[in-house]
């Protein structure tokens, strides 16, 4: 077994992977840039180095610097928990090269899957129904790049939405409804892809409207075993960034499911993948047909939900992964139990067009209780800074059945209080309240024509356009 991890990571996503790691005896480095000195996952972890400036190109994606870091502290392995380093195929391949255990795919599975747009040609191999869009990624924004970008646009018809090639968890995309959008799309697409992974490819694919995003847990070791841990709910999302999860989805019926893990199963097997994958779906209620979205060859920041249904440790399973051993369950041995639904509570304000408060926490009281986990990154006294993700911590309440875990979700934000700077706890609570939610019918299309209204002293609601039924919680 590993005997010393170095996060490549920070804030809530290290302190995540840390504490497993002291669960299992094993020792941890943390990394953190000059704004991070006085961060939770540099206070918790064995050993901390400053990797540099705090422009993540000079300290968190600074992959030489991490290495000689991992090589100084004598780490074995390096975990990059989500975002940052997750996916990168050359930062997985400079490990291997320098014999350092990478917890997570090899370097050379993640070029299979990479740029995005080759899962597309996967899927159809597998016969898994794919969203109509290019087959080849789109370099560039010259001439020759938007003319084929719109020729792609017009044959599959608008709305489109356009995705980096080399990112995931709707990093880059943008929807784009005629020509015009279309070529800020991929500009911004371009921008955000070379920026946050360093690939400037997109591709374009048919925007699914009134949807459900659904995604499998697979976990996949070098024996040859691959199990899914079910599936988690992710609709609830702004800009293609998500908000509100739980698990299981709630409308899902047993043979779709079931459907829907043979598929994410096949696909890693056909990929030969070794560690924990997602692979997301995209659900339509109404004709219960679904679609491949995409892959992630990492963690997900949602974890916790397949962890709170399961009782199964997804970050202690890569680890063992990645020490060459055998997944600690079978098929058949696992299960999922009752219901759990998370939220992700960020420094932004609701009422402001969710622009991010960065600023010192002046107080800060966490939720507890049975049914209650709370995954956080800040403590009372800290300074959020304005240079990275505004994610504060989670909150995932659990519960025998879907009504109990959003009862304890209530209480659970009830509780929570943060003082010296805006968070989007009243809009959660909000969410959590509307009727659509309630019973499960909501789609990505949830947020889309409602507004966030202040009702003193009831806190917020979610009012709905006159387009749609109005509904006030």
């Amino acid at each position: 077994m590993i005997s010393k991890v170095l996060i490549a990571n920070r804030a809530e996503a290290a302190v995540r992977v840390i504490r497993t790691c002291r669960d299992m005896g094993i020792r941890t480095a943390a990394i953190y840039s000059d704004v991070d000195a006085d961060s939770l996952h540099v206070r918790l972890a064995d050993e901390a180095y400053n990797v540099g400036a705090p422009s993540p190109s000079q300290s968190y994606l600074n992959m030489q610097k991490i290495l000689e870091v991992a090589e100084q502290s004598g780490a074995e392995a390096i975990h990059p928990s989500y975002g940052f380093l997750a996916e990168n195929p050359d930062f997985a391949e400079m490990c291997e090269a320098r014999g350092i255990i990478f917890i997570g795919p090899s370097s050379s599975c993640m070029y299979r899957t990479r740029p995005k747009h080759k899962a597309r040609q996967l899927m159809k191999m597998l016969h898994v129904p794919v969203v109509p869009g290019s087959e080849e990624a789109i370099e560039g924004v010259g001439d020759a790049a938007l003319s084929r970008a719109q020729e792609v646009a017009d044959s599959i018809g608008y709305p489109v939405v356009v995705k980096p090639t080399g990112t995931g968890g709707g990093i880059g995309m943008m929807v784009a409804e005629n020509r015009g959008q279309l070529i800020s799309a991929a500009k911004y697409a371009v921008d955000r892809g070379r920026s946050a992974f360093g690939v400037s490819g997109y591709y374009i694919e048919k925007l699914l409207r009134n949807i459900k995003h659904v995604e499998f847990q697979v976990l996949a070791d070098t024996k040859g075993n691959v199990v899914h841990l079910g599936e988690r709910e992710c609709s609830i999302q702004r800009r293609f960034q998500k908000m509100v999860e739980e698990s299981p989805c709630p409308i899902l019926t047993p043979f779709l499911r079931m459907k829907m893990a043979v598929a994410a199963i096949d696909i890693a097997r056909m990929l030969r993948y070794v560690n924990a994958l997602t692979v997301e779906f995209l659900y339509y209620p109404d004709t219960q047909e679904f679609y491949f979205n995409e892959i992630n060859c990492r963690l997900q920041l949602e974890h916790p939900l397949t962890e709170s249904v399961t009782g199964i440790d997804v970050v202690r399973e890569q680890i063992i992964i990645a020490s060459g051993n055998e997944i600690s369950c079978s098929q058949d041995d696992i299960r999922i139990r009752g219901h759990a639904v998370e939220c992700r509570i960020t420094a932004e304000d609701p009422l402001c067009n969710f622009i991010p408060s960065p600023g010192i926490l002046t107080r800060l009281r966490l939720p507890h209780g049975l049914g209650i986990r709370v995954d956080e990154g800040v403590y009372e006294g800290y300074e959020v800074p304005f240079d990275y993700d505004s994610l504060l911590f989670k909150i995932v309440a659990s519960g025998r059945t879907r009504g109990e875990a959003l009862e304890r979700m209530r209480r659970a934000l009830d509780e929570t209080v943060v003082e010296g700077i805006k968070t989007i706890i009243p809009f959660q609570r909000a969410v959590i309240d509307d009727e659509e939610f309630i019973n499960g019918s909501y789609t990505t299309n949830f947020l889309k024509g409602r507004k966030v209204i202040k009702l003193e002293p009831n806190g917020l609601r979610l009012l709905a356009s006159r387009h749609r039924q109005e509904r006030v919680p």
